[in-house]
């Protein structure tokens, strides 16, 4: 998962960092609210994790922020300093969905992300993920499209199932490229658009099947609901099973 780490102490994000990373998430540090405010108008994360001091904007601030322009389902962890019970009620009361204080204790900090991310999206812990015709099996990487097997690539799979996982949201094309390639992965935005090509074609993405896969222009993708009228639907939830 793309996680977005707040902090203006170098040595709390570096911890934080190393943390995600062994859990198996990319986490991307800002030291500033506003260097964040300004990645969240272009990048796409799947959680953040936020200090409530900042230098130059309150964390809390910038919790409201992210509520008013992005909406209630980005999950946010607060980290702080304080311990009183008004201070947490405060944080949850403002849209933070969890509370942990300082100094960061590791295995807590993974133990309340996992929770978050678990909670938030629970299609990526299921074994089946079933949308309109669509029927994905993580476990056998195998499809089926209106009971019919669908044979993809690899990546074509991994690309595919991050989208179906992730209907309704508009991911950047930095945040697709890390969870297809890798971050660290020398791959151009060119190859991505190819394989979202194939998709298109492979998957039968089109209003007939309920889907339609837009390109966003200058931000990345969203794969979304629609009806056969071209008319954009309401986001059901993608039913899953275990």
């Amino acid at each position: 998962m793309r996680i977005a780490a707040l902090d203006d102490e170098p040595r709390q994000l570096e911890l934080i960092r190393h943390a995600m990373a062994v859990i198996g998430h990319e986490c991307h540090g800002f030291e500033d609210g506003r260097s964040l405010q300004r990645a969240l108008y272009q990048q796409s994360f799947d959680m953040l994790i936020l200090d409530w001091r900042l230098p130059n904007v309150e964390g809390s601030d910038v919790v409201r922020w992210i509520r008013e322009k992005l909406g209630s389902r980005l999950p946010i962890l607060f980290v702080a300093r304080r311990r009183k019970e008004e201070d947490m009620v405060e944080a949850l009361t403002i849209g933070a969905d969890d509370f942990m204080a300082k100094p960061i204790r590791v295995a807590e900090l993974q133990a309340r992300v996992k929770a978050l991310l678990r909670r938030t999206y629970p299609a990526l812990f299921e074994t089946e993920l079933v949308c309109g015709p669509y029927r994905f099996f993580p476990l056998t990487r195998t499809l089926q499209i209106h009971g019919q097997a669908t044979r993809l690539k690899h990546r074509e799979y991994t690309l595919a199932l991050f989208l179906f996982r992730n209907i309704g949201r508009l991911l950047s094309r930095e945040h697709l490229l890390e969870a297809v390639w890798g971050a660290d992965a020398e791959v151009t935005s060119r190859s991505l658009d190819t394989h979202m090509s194939r998709l298109r074609s492979k998957l039968d993405l089109r209003p007939a099947n309920g889907l339609v896969l837009s390109a966003v222009y200058g931000l990345g993708y969203r794969l979304e609901f629609i009806d056969q009228n071209g008319i954009e639907s309401p986001y059901p939830t993608a039913d899953v099973s275990e």
